[in-house]
């Protein structure tokens, strides 16, 4: 049984209270979303983690505002975030939403059509007042229309006023007061959905050690909705979700740039190398900096530049200086470094560059997600330059894209590309935590200390490989030059000679295409002969999701997922010959289809989308479908 003395605390049964016995279920889909102000992100974040403890497999999607501070109550500045959550293995957000908890007519306005018919709508009425109504051209208030009743199950609660009646006695400003009705509102999930508070109970305490205050007022805050939810008679359902069978291990819940961090500095130790990151601020690549800023007790160095060019040089000057040299950006900033980056690939030096991608072109959507700089990153500099191109699946893969990314670009002395974008850098899932030894050796080019330099060649290759060799500057009798200019392929002096040129050339496109001997074959999930469903980077978790339900509906279609986008696996143009029809689901105007175009001889189905947000399961099985046919 739930109970509750007179200060609001709150003891959870995650099966029955006082009313209701919970309903079993297998997955439910939240999403949180009020003004920017609100606290919608704090508020998912702490479901979020609240759900991880509790066991089950979880993909969550933040959707906020690309305004600092938007008008209040505008649809500009509505900020949202999703949570799926299951008894499951799941591998996206979730489509269309069980719970809507809006916390003003905006937020309502901007999210209503992705609710289930039959789904919970969560108002906080004291929003739906008349000024806030005419902000979004509401003429009427729209919880009392019939069409809205008719379709969901409405849930009225005064929540800022609650709010302010459980925090009365405490002397806070009212805004400050007003500030915590984000946790009122999240105390009723946790009883909708049998969740036990404890887990938030416990961050407030460490967030606002030492301010007695703001801990009482956000805990009772907290409480108070938990409390409402279990009286309340406006409460008909309440529901449990069990916990899901993960393989077994150590897990944490992570978001794309916390794990790519994790990555960078795992890889960096497995090669004996200080990491140096060299970034400006940019969403959604700050997550990044933020991330490894934490860990300069690991022999890392985070370096915030003033712009972009600097960040780049920076990475690229530490990579000179022996250090594994890492720069991250979104497509805007990945503008500005493409100039310092092709110094890169013509001094050959290990640098590893992370695209966030975001909605474009120029500033775009800077808070949307999109896949439009794939042509960028490949063809984006001047002359030929080639570099490899990793591209993460998920927000845990970017773990092991980041492991991969240093492999590659320390064994065979290149720059790297990871693609990934806004969804996977900043949505999150559970993620395994490896044990060191399953690790990949990653090995370096760089000349050991005590080294004879007789005979030295700064181009002397690998016969394997082509890799250079990595000599750190100031070392006795391996002295070379570095710069911009083509160099000499023997002894590195500047050279203006066209045989020269073009033996060079040929030299770095060739290194970069041996990188396919080096990885895996890309795996199908399927029989050949239908319908093959090829992705990249975060359509995985949709198209994951989308075959499977077409399978069990009878379709005969397979799945298959690129990592390497440069260069594409060896076996990829065998796999695409054994499938009559190949459809490619890509959040741009189809930049992958273009380049299986080109390099095969193959007719492509592309299936584009650009709003700013990842592919719904349902987009994706409704093309199979219709191609299945």
């Amino acid at each position: 049984m739930s109970s509750s003395d007179s200060t609001g605390t709150a003891t959870l049964s995650p099966s029955t209270n006082g009313r209701l016995t919970a309903e079993a279920l297998e997955e439910a889909t939240i999403r949180f979303c009020g003004d920017s102000g609100d606290g919608m992100q704090l508020t998912g974040s702490q479901f979020t983690t609240t759900t991880g403890v509790a066991g089950n497999d979880l993909m969550t999607f933040p959707d906020f505002p690309a305004e600092i501070r938007a008008p209040q109550g505008t649809l500009a500045g509505v900020s949202g975030f999703q949570i799926h959550f299951s008894n499951r293995e799941i591998f996206t957000p979730g489509d269309q939403v069980d719970v809507l908890v809006a916390m003003n007519p905006a937020a309502l306005k901007s999210n209503i059509e992705d609710l289930k018919r039959g789904g919970i709508l969560l108002a906080n009425t004291d929003a739906f007042d008349r000024r806030n109504l005419d902000k979004v051209k509401y003429a009427e208030n729209p919880l009392d229309d019939d069409t809205i009743q008719e379709r969901f199950q409405i849930i009225r609660a005064p929540i800022t006023q609650l709010t302010r009646t459980a925090l009365e006695d405490l002397g806070l400003p009212q805004n400050q007061v007003d500030r915590c009705k984000n946790f009122f509102a999240l105390g009723i999930t946790y009883w909708l959905y049998s969740r036990n508070p404890e887990t938030t109970l416990d961050w407030i305490a460490r967030k606002f050690k030492g301010r007695d205050q703001l801990i009482e007022a956000n805990r009772r805050a907290l409480k108070a909705g938990f409390n409402f939810a279990e009286t309340s008679e406006l409460f008909h359902h309440r529901y449990e979700i069990g916990e899901a069978k993960l393989k077994p291990g150590l897990y944490r819940n992570v978001n794309g740039g916390s794990a790519m961090a994790l990555g960078l500095v795992s890889a960096a130790k497995k090669a004996g190398l200080a990491l140096f990151y060299g970034s400006y601020p940019i969403t959604p690549a700050s997550e990044i900096l933020h991330e490894l800023s934490r860990y300069r007790n690991y022999g890392v160095k985070a370096f915030q530049a003033e712009d972009e060019i600097a960040a780049v040089a920076a990475a690229i000057g530490a990579a000179y200086g022996g250090a594994l040299g890492v720069t991250a950006s979104s497509g805007p900033g990945i503008n500005l470094k493409l100039e310092a980056i092709n110094l890169a690939v013509m001094t050959e030096l290990p640098l590893v560059i992370i695209n966030a991608q975001r909605g474009g072109p120029s500033t775009g959507l800077p808070t949307k997600t999109e896949q439009g700089d794939l042509l960028q990153t490949l063809f984006g500099r001047n002359g030929e330059s080639p570099v490899p191109v990793v591209a993460p699946y998920s927000p845990g893969d970017c773990f092991a894209a980041a492991i991969e990314a240093v492999r590659i670009a320390l064994e065979y002395m290149t720059p790297v590309f990871i693609l990934s974008d806004l969804y996977i850098t900043m949505g999150s899932e559970p993620w395994r935590v490896p044990d060191v030894a399953e690790l990949p050796e990653i090995k370096t080019r760089q000349i050991a200390a005590g080294s004879s330099a007789e005979g030295f060649q700064v181009y002397e290759r690998d016969p394997n490989t082509l890799a250079r060799r990595w000599p750190l500057p100031g070392t006795p009798g391996f002295e070379h030059r570095i710069g911009g200019l083509e160099k000499d392929q023997k002894t590195g002096n500047v050279s203006y000679d066209p045989e020269n040129h073009e033996a060079m050339i040929l030299t770095r496109a060739e290194k970069v295409a041996r990188i396919a001997n080096s990885i895996p074959d890309i795996e199908v999930d399927g029989e050949a002969g239908g319908l093959l469903v090829l992705g990249w980077g975060s359509t995985y978790g949709s198209i994951r999701s989308a075959v499977q339900q077409a399978r069990q509906e009878g379709h005969r279609v397979a799945q298959a997922h690129l990592r390497h986008l440069n260069p594409f696996p060896k076996n990829l143009k065998d796999v695409l010959s054994r499938f009559e029809t190949v459809l490619v689901p890509e959040l741009n105007l189809g930049q992958l289809s273009l380049l299986l175009r080109a390099n095969f001889l193959r007719e492509i189905v592309g299936l584009n989308k650009m709003k700013g947000r990842p592919f719904l399961v349902s987009e994706i099985k409704e093309k199979i479908i219709e191609l299945a046919k």
